[in-house]
């Protein structure tokens, strides 16, 4: 049946009767601050939920507002982001919440359209905070509703026409719900590769679903958008070898910083680490080896415990930090799963 502006309101009572029923308990949802809905949505690009969930309850509990992030320093605020990566988010994110406490007294501006003039919040963000704390009527389009909307419609649409789609689709009633509700159906039922179509409840609608059913490919958009909405060519990830000395003496830990004008992670702290091994190694020192992944490159990740420094450029810029420092100071990714692998943290 293909919908109409007849049959439009019964399309909308059923996607939001069944985000009301099955809609995943997070915690973000239970609130509308805008500042918790702003914070969910900067972590959640380019992140699975299950992998914000803790570092969303442990960066609430160190700056519950906006006015508490604004006076963090920045290493603080990198601190409570590490782990979770694309550290660049964080940094935007400190920059929008000094902006906010300096020129808007803290508060959030309500429209979509005004909350786009903040650094790191673009139109997507924008949309999700303006509708779903403010109920401003109108749509987002992120990789999930722009693959429901392309195989609830049939065959191929820009992204600006998606965005027309999705406003035209909206219940303005309830706003925030029913992009949550068209998020929600992209991440769990409209799934890329094999759609759960038979659950899905605007399925009476949906163009391409009949030809599912009899058996043909789904329509899919082969690779996932990104929060810009563009979709990123397929890249082959490289594959390389690093060593990771892991020191430790007298309660202290031996890191070297990132420098500040580095092109990824600047002034993040990290275990000494080369692309080559260390000569003359005593068998002993092999610790664990772990696998990696940072951006389009994959790290087979050789950790050495109490090895000798591999160069002297290393041990000039290597510190000794106290392990109960490690909690105030921003440590890579990869540093936090080994330092936590070894019981340290």
């Amino acid at each position: 049946m293909p919908l109409t502006g007849k049959n439009l309101p019964a399309f909308r009572r059923s996607l939001l009767h069944w985000y009301d029923q099955n809609r995943r308990d997070l915690p973000w949802r239970r609130s509308r601050d805008p500042y918790r809905i702003w914070l969910s949505e900067i972590m959640l690009q380019q992140t699975r939920v299950a992998a914000v969930l803790d570092h969303y309850r442990i960066f609430l509990e160190r700056f519950p507002n906006v006015q508490s992030l604004a006076a963090a320093s920045e290493d603080a605020v990198l601190a409570a982001w590490s782990g979770l990566g694309y550290y660049r988010r964080a940094r935007m994110l400190h920059q929008c919440a000094r902006e906010l406490a300096q020129k808007h007294a803290g508060r959030f501006p309500q429209r979509a359209e005004d909350l786009q003039n903040l650094p790191g919040i673009g139109r997507y963000t924008a949309a999700a905070v303006a509708s779903i704390a403010f109920a401003e009527p109108i749509a987002v389009v992120d990789g999930n509703v722009e693959r429901v909307v392309q195989r609830f419609l049939g065959g191929h649409r820009t992204t600006p026409q998606i965005w027309q789609h999705a406003q035209a689709l909206l219940a303005r009633s309830r706003p925030g719900d029913f992009n949550q509700a068209m998020m929600e159906l992209g991440a769990t039922v409209c799934v890329p590769g094999e759609p759960r179509c038979l659950v899905c409840p605007i399925r009476r609608w949906c163009v391409t679903q009949p030809s599912r059913q009899a058996g043909s490919r789904p329509i899919t958009r082969g690779r996932r958008s990104s929060p810009s909405g563009k979709t990123p060519p397929s890249i082959r990830p490289a594959k390389k070898n690093i060593w990771c000395l892991l020191n430790q003496r007298n309660g202290r830990i031996r890191l070297v910083q990132r420098r500040k004008k580095a092109s990824l992670m600047p002034g993040m702290w990290e275990l000494p680490q080369s692309s080559e091994p260390p000569r003359r190694l005593p068998p002993a020192a092999q610790w664990r080896t772990f696998r990696h992944s940072i951006t389009v490159t994959d790290y087979t990740v050789h950790v050495l415990r109490n090895a000798a420094l591999i160069n002297a450029a290393l041990a000039a810029r290597s510190k000794w930090i106290a392990i109960d420092r490690i909690a105030q100071i921003p440590i890579t990714g990869l540093t936090r799963k080994i330092l936590k692998a070894s019981g340290i943290i």
